[in-house]
């Protein structure tokens, strides 16, 4: 299964597309900190999964009963203007590659927060813990922004 789109140039060579397809989609060791961090803070959220069925973007990290997801974006492939390197190499194939990722990222960005998400973006070279207290904060904007009371309490048998 290929992961590229037909708006998307294609690759230049079979080395390429298995490097490619490679890549790890989830699970990277970036992600994990960020998830461990939120996870010791007390929050609890899904992983890769899909916001809106009229998207084939999946979030890294989605809290779902506030509309909050996060996407934790490799400094390469998602074109961070502080780490992003260009490859000399195929350099025209890569400029259109990685700024279609940069337009798709973008059209999922105005796409879920029409639909009343908050998008995150962070960048993989971020602190874990700083990106989480972020990502806290805009869980708890939202959760008292939506009347969240937590999580409700279990049930307990009726005295009679």
């Amino acid at each position: 299964m290929t992961r590229t789109n037909s708006s998307e140039p294609s690759p230049p060579t079979t080395d390429v597309r298995r490097r490619m397809l490679a890549t790890k989609r989830r699970d990277t060791p970036e992600e994990l900190r960020i998830r461990s961090a939120l996870h010791r803070s007390g929050l609890r959220y899904s992983i890769d999964a899909r916001v809106l069925c009229s998207s084939r973007a999946r979030a890294d990290i989605l809290f779902r009963r506030v509309r909050v997801v996060v996407f934790v974006d490799g400094c390469f492939w998602h074109g961070c203007p502080k780490h992003g390197t260009k490859p000399k190499k195929n350099a025209k194939w890569w400029a259109a590659k990685l700024e279609a990722n940069i337009r798709r990222d973008r059209e999922t960005d105005c796409q879920l927060r029409a639909a009343g998400w908050r998008v995150i973006r962070v960048w993989a070279h971020e602190a874990p813990e700083q990106a989480a207290r972020r990502i806290g904060r805009a869980v708890a904007t939202r959760r008292g922004a939506a009347g969240f009371r937590g999580p409700r309490a279990p049930r307990r048998g009726r005295s009679r």
